[in-house]
């Protein structure tokens, strides 16, 4: 699956949106800027006054007061640059920041589903390079647009005001400058997006190799990721290539439109001044003027270009919240207290309902056949069966990570899928035998799961998955500092804080998928004990690796080949000497 690209209208909808969101910011740099411009366009005016001045035979005073009047002109204008600056920075960072936080909550709010199928390349590609991309532009863009326009603006004002006849002269370049863009950006714009995607798709390959380097290097696959990136280097320079000459062209155009108007303004002046249409010191101040333009015009140039970059990164990291927006307007946010309250009245015996469910991850090749099963709320059901048996896929069905292929899974009446996907882990949470420990305090990484969390309430999720004892070994206690840079924890370890974090978030349906089975035998008997004495009372799945999980369930069923083959209790399967006797027997042997 491609994550999707969000349109041209959808980007500007967006960014209009945050500059709506700070318009009080935007406001007070957008007055600075506008008097910074007012008064960079008072020095040539002053000059042309001076030379008129001059010639009419004005005695020297007041030439002294004009140089007086510049020099003011010019501290002021320092002053006013410095602030507006200052201001156009600060509102840029902040911008940056809402950005990038934007960026974090759409990609950890996403459906596990559309994360495994969009791959890591182009995940990593819009957090990372599409978010580099940005951030030049936002940081420092937004603003030295709205000076270079404003400046522009004015500066065109100036110049019909001092005498419209010559002034004309300043509007010129941009008339060709508006359509060699236009030519511009028709063909930049793709290729800015193809040089995304990959970019995107070389971070996969180096991603994918360095996590999974065993892999590689247990089946010779260092060749054939070599040429994988060899093949995406080359198509990057071609696209880079070709980029870059558009550019150089751009540039060279750009040279010829900007510098044309000075030339211009000189000899238009002196047929005006020839026929007595015109001053000297107009003439001069347009020239100015026109030569002033010529800075902002050609930065503007520049601007144009890093903006398609920009857009095209835009485009990439929004379509990520195309699909968070999707996916957060499915139900309104009473779901999980439906569900919740369904729980609680014991109005359905049968808590959870699996309806004829068929999946499959590639069309045409079914993980999951047609399984029927009910689920009374409070029990415990344990899932066995051979490894590829459809085990992981059922929890992760019954977990809403994926959707059924056909069928249904309802909790409480409700499909799972359907429950917006900020309230599902209050329904039903997955644990799966993979966890990770977040850079920060053990009670960081606990309240992932309960925000407002007391130190009171973090201590009793440790005390149940009898994590206490090591936490408390530490010198700083849950105030320890773990992950990269701190200090690293066991597997066992950082298993147990994980399942602390679900005692925390108190779901519903609890799905273990192999959850202690990184933990020795000793300590994952402990800790399913403190877990099954705390879940009293709440409905667990758990898919047993160890069959001594089965043995303690309320009933077990067998998976074969994606078919529930099997369904009872441990004492009723092992008496009718099917799929489960046969499992146990080969497990109490080994």
């Amino acid at each position: 699956m491609r994550l999707p690209v969000a349109s041209h209208r959808t980007v500007v909808t967006k960014v209009r949106g945050i500059l709506r969101f700070h318009s009080g910011e935007l406001t007070k740099v957008i007055v600075l800027q506008l008097l910074v411009a007012l008064v960079a366009v008072v020095s040539p005016f002053l000059i042309g006054r001076a030379i008129d001045a001059v010639k009419a035979g004005i005695g020297a005073t007041y030439v002294r007061n004009v140089v007086i009047a510049l020099f003011v002109v010019v501290v002021a204008q320092g002053i006013l640059a410095f602030f507006g600056e200052r201001s156009a920075m600060v509102l840029g960072e902040r911008i940056f920041r809402e950005l990038r936080n934007r960026v974090v909550y759409a990609v950890t709010h996403l459906p596990l589903s559309v994360v495994e199928s969009a791959g890591t390349g182009d995940l990593l590609g819009r957090t990372t390079h599409d978010v580099d991309r940005v951030s030049g532009f936002v940081q420092r863009g937004i603003s030295r647009v709205i000076i270079i326009v404003l400046t522009i603006l004015v500066t065109i004002v100036a110049a019909f005001l001092v005498d419209p006849r010559v002034g004309v002269v300043v509007v010129l370049p941009l008339i060709p400058m508006y359509f060699v863009v236009r030519w511009y950006i028709s063909r930049t714009v793709p290729a800015y997006l193809a040089v995304s995607a990959l970019w995107a798709g070389t971070s996969g390959v180096v991603s994918e190799t360095i996590e999974q380097y065993q892999t590689v290097d247990s089946m010779s696959l260092g060749p054939n990721r070599i040429s994988r990136m060899d093949t995406l280097i080359r198509e990057v320079w071609r696209n880079e290539r070709y980029t870059a000459w558009m550019r150089t062209l751009f540039i060279a155009l750009m040279v010829l439109i900007l510098y044309s108007p000075v030339l211009i303004a000189v000899l238009w002046g002196a047929f005006l001044m020839s026929h007595g249409l015109a001053t000297l010191g107009a003439v001069t101040s347009v020239a100015l003027y026109a030569q002033q333009l010529r800075s902002p015009l050609n930065e503007l140039g520049w601007w144009i270009d890093e903006i398609q970059f920009a857009i095209a990164s835009f485009s990439r990291i929004f379509g990520v919240e195309e699909l968070l927006d999707g996916d957060e307007a499915e139900l309104p946010s009473a779901t999980a207290e439906k569900v919740r309250s369904a729980a609680e009245s014991g109005a359905d015996a049968c808590f959870l309902h699996i309806e004829d469910l068929h999946f499959a991850y590639r069309a045409g090749e079914e993980v999951l056949r047609g399984v029927n099963l009910e689920v009374k709320q409070g029990e415990t059901l344990a899932i066995v069966g051979p490894s590829g048996a459809g085990k992981s896929t059922l929890g992760r069905l019954i977990a809403g990570i994926n959707a059924p292929t056909s069928g249904r899974v309802r909790v409480g009446g409700t499909d799972v899928t359907s429950v917006p996907e900020k309230e599902r882990h209050g329904v039903v949470s997955l644990v799966t035998q993979e966890h990770h420990v977040f850079v920060g305090t053990i009670a960081d990484n606990l309240r992932f799961a309960r925000k407002n969390a007391s130190d009171g309430q973090l201590r009793e999720a440790l005390d149940v998955v009898e994590a206490t004892p090591w936490v408390e070994a530490f010198e700083h206690g849950m105030d320890t500092l773990v992950g990269s840079g701190g200090v690293t924890l066991t597997p066992a370890q950082t298993q147990q804080v994980a399942l602390a974090r679900i005692v925390l978030l108190d779901p519903q349906i609890l799905v273990l998928d192999e959850a202690t089975s990184l933990l020795d035998p000793h300590a994952a008997r402990s800790l399913e004990r403190a877990l099954a004495h705390v879940l009293e009372g709440r409905t667990v799945i758990s898919i047993a690796h160890r069959l001594y999980t089965a043995y303690d369930a309320d009933r077990v069923a067998v998976m074969i080949d994606g078919k529930l083959a099997e369904l009872g209790t441990h004492d009723e399967l092992v008496a009718s000497h099917g799929e489960y006797a046969k499992l146990w027997e080969t497990w109490q042997q080994d």
